[in-house]
């Protein structure tokens, strides 16, 4: 018994330890928080005042007065509003409209960049892994005709998007550039794949299942493409950023991801291409005297697929080769950088051994 005694004995000093240490914790989680108000209450502020600072640098424009330091003016406010948006991204930040509906007035935001980086990751990883299970679902669907295989299917597909609508909100509160469209994108693919869902398994649905199985199948082909290079753009913003190349890891890094979404864009191409074709064999469809509403909807939708995703893609090109200049002018920026401290660390053991002979 007196054993007993005294692990309880030992077991409550080390209670007491812990309740110090979460009093301290709380006491800077307090600390924490008015600091967070603090800095929005600036950031506010200063883009007020930003903003009346603009105005009436645009009435002395018109003027045409000081026309140097005006505009010295307006890079230095430039600059400053890309400061505030560094400085606000370590900050947390209100849900979007979508974010309240689905999850409330949770707080999502992520404050360290590393978790960003790692969030990031999870949402490559989480696409990968459901375009494989849809993947070898899309090909027992090619083999096998059996109905309630075939819903699932599409249900996965309405869960799948549906899913990647919210974790691209959350993405996008914590600043990830990802263009509206595809955000819209998953949207309306969340839209089409329930229309596919209910859509009666009658005439016009057996002309169009096959075809809609394969394409779905190169999906995920191209899916899988698409996580090699966002895999290796992440490793490549990693390498290049502040952090130390050895705190990375390189696994899954190719040569050929170097050289951008040119490697993509056939693949991603031939993937719209058969999305217009979806749209054509859908609009034929569209004239079987068995054709619901439901096959003239989704043909729309899948054209509408098909000029966005087009669209978007060509306007990205060349925002991609100005990316790729600068990117390549980083990695011989920090080439030649390492030579030099290489070439310095040499010249210094140089020294250093001449000086020992020296002195011998």
């Amino acid at each position: 018994m007196s054993e007993v005694l005294d692990e309880w004995e030992e077991l409550s000093n080390d209670f007491k330890e812990l309740e110090v240490v979460n009093r301290a914790y709380l006491r800077q989680l307090e600390e924490l928080s008015s600091h967070q108000k603090k800095c929005q209450e600036h950031i506010k502020h200063q883009r007020y005042r930003i903003g009346v600072l603009s105005k009436n640098l645009h009435k002395l424009e018109k003027a045409k007065d000081n026309e140097q330091q005006i505009r010295e003016l307006q890079t230095n406010i430039l600059k400053r509003k890309a400061q505030l948006y560094e400085v606000e991204q370590t900050l947390p930040k209100e849900n979007g409209l979508y974010l309240k509906i689905i999850l409330g007035n949770v707080n999502v935001s992520i404050l360290n960049k590393e978790d960003k980086f790692k969030y990031k990751d999870e949402y490559e990883k989480f696409k990968l892994i459901l375009s494989g299970i849809g993947f070898i679902m899309a090909i027992l669907n090619y083999c096998i005709r059996f109905r309630a295989l075939e819903l699932s299917y599409i249900f996965l597909l309405v869960w799948y998007y549906c899913t990647l609508t919210i974790r691209e909100s959350i993405l996008k509160l914590n600043g990830s550039r990802i263009k509206g469209w595809w955000r819209f994108h998953h949207f309306f693919s969340t839209a089409a794949a329930g229309i596919l869902l209910i859509w009666p398994d009658n005439e016009t649905w057996l002309a169009f299942r096959n075809q809609f199985v394969l394409f779905t199948i190169y999906l995920s082909f191209v899916q899988y493409l698409q996580f090699r290079y966002q895999r290796g753009a992440l490793y490549r913003l990693k390498a290049l950023g502040e952090r130390h190349n050895m705190d990375i890891t390189i696994e899954g890094f190719h040569s050929w991801m170097w050289r951008g979404l040119s490697f993509l864009y056939p693949f991603l191409f031939t993937g719209y291409l058969f999305t217009l074709y979806n749209a054509y064999t859908l609009y034929e469809l569209s004239f079987y005297p068995s054709a619901t509403w439901h096959v003239s909807v989704l043909c729309a939708m899948f054209f509408v697929l098909f000029l966005g995703n087009t669209l978007t893609t060509i306007m990205v090109i060349p925002i991609k080769l100005h990316e790729k200049v600068k990117l390549q002018y980083r990695v011989m920026s920090q080439r030649l950088s390492t030579q030099l401290l290489n070439n310095r660390e040499t010249e210094g053991q140089a020294s250093a051994s001449g000086s020992n002979s020296k002195e011998e």
